[in-house]
Parts: structure tokens; C-alpha cells; sequence
């Protein structure tokens, strides 16, 4: 069965660009320090938490692969159509990176030539000085370039194979399945080295005085959440409006589960990342959270509780991860969580003590980013039919029960 999108799927994600631009004009025009800073800080950490969350669709669709999973065949597509978002999502990501670059914006102190210019008493920083064979602008662009050229070919790889493999049968399908897989296995082992290399470098040297060795880990707990999150939410959007009928309730526990358990993941490696810091009590590794628990405590906090507390209180049993409303309810709930992880990861770096409290700008550039991400995935999953016509475990995907 093929997608289609109704006038009132059009005109949403259309009216929340419009709408989320308006705020962002007006909360530009808000009381600020700094406009011109606040503004492309809050348009960035919109921008990487869409872009985090298409990403993690793609690590979950090639993690089933290397797997074998065979009962989340029905829902490649879903997995597919959010992972299309990848390419445009490097867009603006690319916009705030080479403004940084060139001096439009000052998010990442590094990029100021000042801080290493030791004739310049008033800006050079001794400890920026020390960076530089790693933190350094062509070594820096190299990076980006690699992880965005792999993660961007990768999506486009695994949707052309799988819309390739629909014409298939026989011994050409097994092919093409192995060959999925082994480069499942690729993109695995480069993620696992390059998601790390963009959590240091696009949001830890922010920070740049401060330094965790598992912060890579924790952004990644993020992206995968945030991707699970999204992923069922609109699952159970399709499935309300009469498509993928052969998804069931075992589908839906699956996912609820996956759900509930990369929640406690993130929650783990949140609280160790935490625990570990206070327990060292080394002043380059506290500094991250003294700043947030201390000028914002109910933005940390709070992003905490939602994250943690609500997935383990209401996705325990079985039958709420079998509930489509109350899946969908808790799921947006924990979305918002998670996107105001990546505003405390962000903002209180680029803006240091001018950032107050989360306002009109952020959820103005969230609300058209999300109304940009809802276009681009619903319009990938109308260009091919809801689940896979071939697979080698799409029987057992259609068979599925627990």
C-alpha cells in the first residue's frame, strides 16, 4: 500500500514553518545581549537535533541489518523515509559551521585566530594554544566533510538498495541482502569512530575548557533515543490512518521496548558521565555541569526527569507499550526532553551567562524545523510503498507475534 498525503499533511508541516519563522523574528527582536550570537545558537542546536534524530534512524535500520532482525521488515520505510532527511539536514548545520568559520558567529571559541596569537595578550588562551594539532580550522573542515560525505551516502545507499531490491527474487534478492549487510557492518564500524568525532567537535569544543571522555557516548544515547522516539510516533501515525495493516500490537510492544530500553541507555551514560565528573571533582571536567546545575538547574533538571523518570514509570508494563495513544502521548513527551538536551548541550556554551532561559527564538526555529523534517519525510514515503515487496525475513516480519 502506498502513501499518500492528504491537503491537511500538506498544509501542516507548511503552516508550522510559517508560524515557527514568525516566532523566530519576533524572539530575535526579544531582549538579548547579543542578537546576532543568540539567534544562530538557537538555530544550530534545532538544526543538530533534527539532524540527530534522522541519524539515528539510519544507526537503528543498519543495526537490524548486521542483526537479521527480521519482525522490523515491515517498518524499513518508516526508517528509510526519516533517515531522508540526512541530506538537508547538513544544510543548515553547514551554515552555522562556516559562518563560525568566518567570524559570523563566535560559538566556537577555538575559531578566533586571537586565541592563539600570543602577541595578543587579551585573547590568546594558553589552553586553546595547547588544541590546536587537533582543534585547528583545514584539520577541523577535513572532518566535517568525512562525516557528513559518509552518513549522507550511506542513507542514499541503503534507500536505492532497498527500493532495488522490491524487483527482486531468488538468488539476486539473497545478493542483495548480503550485500546489505556487509555494508551495514561498514557504516556500523564508521559511525561507532565518527559520532563520537562530532560530538567532540561540534558540540564539546564549545565548551572548549572542558573535556569528558564519555561525552561521545552520551550524544550518541541521544541521537538513537531521539531516533527510536520519532520512529514510533509516526508508525503509529500511519498505522491511525489505516496504512501498514500488517504491523500489530507484538510490532508496536517492539518498538515500545526500544523506546523504553534506549531511554534508560541515555539515562545511564547521562548519570555516569555525571557521577564520574563529581567524583573526580577536577575543575576542566566540572566546569561543564557547575555552569548548568548552577544557571540552570530547572532546564537540567528537568530535561533529566523527563527522560529518565517518565519512560520508567510509564512504559514498564506491557500493555502501555501496546497502547497507541498512550505510546504516541509519552512518546511526544520525551521528544521534547530530548531536544531540550540538546539546548542545554548548546546554548549555555555559546552564549555563557547571556543565556537566561529557553524562549520565543528556540521554540520558534524548533517549530519550523519541525514542520521542514515532517515535509521531507512524509514526501520520501509517498515515492514508494509502505513496507519492502521483497526481503528474505518478510514472512517472518508479517508473522510476527509475542
Amino acid at each position: 500500500m502506498n502513501f499518500t498525503i492528504s491537503k491537511r499533511a500538506r498544509t501542516i508541516p507548511l503552516a508550522l514553518i510559517i508560524i515557527g519563522l514568525v516566532m523566530a523574528a519576533f524572539g530575535f527582536m526579544g531582549d538579548h545581549t547579543d542578537h546576532k550570537q543568540y539567534t544562530w545558537a538557537a538555530f544550530y542546536a534545532n538544526a543538530l537535533f533534527f539532524f540527530f534524530i534522522s541519524l539515528g534512524a539510519l544507526f537503528f535500520y543498519a543495526l537490524n541489518h548486521i542483526t537479521e532482525t527480521g519482525w522490523t521488515i515491515l517498518l524499513k520505510r518508516v526508517f528509510e523515509g526519516i533517515s531522508t532527511y540526512l541530506p538537508w539536514g547538513v544544510l543548515p548545520i553547514l551554515l552555522v559551521l562556516v559562518a563560525g568559520s568566518i567570524g559570523l558567529n563566535h560559538i566556537w571559541p577555538w575559531m578566533d585566530a586571537r586565541t592563539v596569537d600570543i602577541s595578543d595578550p587579551l585573547h590568546y588562551d594558553a589552553h586553546i594554544n595547547k588544541l590546536t594539532p587537533y582543534l585547528n580550522k583545514p584539520f577541523f573542515w577535513i572532518r566535517v566533510i568525512l562525516i557528513m560525505a559518509v552518513f549522507v551516502l550511506f542513507a542514499r545507499w541503503f534507500r536505492a538498495q532497498s527500493l532495488r531490491m522490491d524487483g527482486e527474487t531468488g538468488e539476486a534478492l539473497m545478493r542483495s541482502h548480503w550485500k546489505t549487510y556487509m555494508r551495514s557492518v561498514v557504516f556500523i564500524l564508521l559511525f561507532a569512530f565518527l559520532s563520537s568525532v562530532m560530538a567532540w567537535d561540534w558540540i564539546m569544543s564549545i565548551d572548549v575548557h572542558w573535556k569528558s571522555a564519555l561525552f561521545g557516548w552520551y550524544v550518541f544515547g541521544g541521537i538513537w533515543a531521539s531516533g527510536m522516539i520519532t520512529a514510533v510516533i509516526l508508525v503509529l501515525y500511519l498505522k491511525g490512518k489505516g496504512y501498514l495493516p500488517q504491523v500489530n500490537g507484538s510490532h508496536i510492544q517492539d518498538m515500545g521496548k526500544w523506546m523504553f530500553a534506549v531511554s534508560f541507555l541515555w539515562s545511564y551514560l547521562y548519570f555516569e558521565q555525571y557521577l564520574l565528573t563529581w567524583y573526580t571533582n577536577i575543575p576542566e571536567e566540572s566546569a561543564y555541569f557547575f555552569t548548568r546545575n548552577n544557571q540552570h538547574p530547572w532546564l537540567v533538571w528537568g530535561m533529566f526527569f523527563i527522560n529518565f523518570a517518565l519512560p520508567m514509570v510509564l512504559l514498564m508494563s506491557r500493555d502501555s507499550k501496546r497502547s497507541a495513544r498512550y505510546l504516541i502521548g509519552v512518546g511526544i513527551i520525551i521528544f521534547i526532553g530530548h531536544w531540550l538536551d540538546t539546548v542545554q548541550m548548546i546554548m549555555p556554551g555559546a552564549l555563557g551567562p547571556h543565556f537566561i532561559r529557553i524562549g520565543i527564538l528556540e521554540v520558534g526555529f524548533f517549530v519550523a524545523f519541525l514542520g521542514i523534517f515532517i515535509r521531507t519525510v512524509l514526501a520520501a514515503l509517498a515515492k514508494a510503498p509502505l513496507t519492502v515487496v521483497a526481503h528474505p525475513f518478510l514472512e517472518e516480519s508479517v508473522h510476527h507475534h509475542i
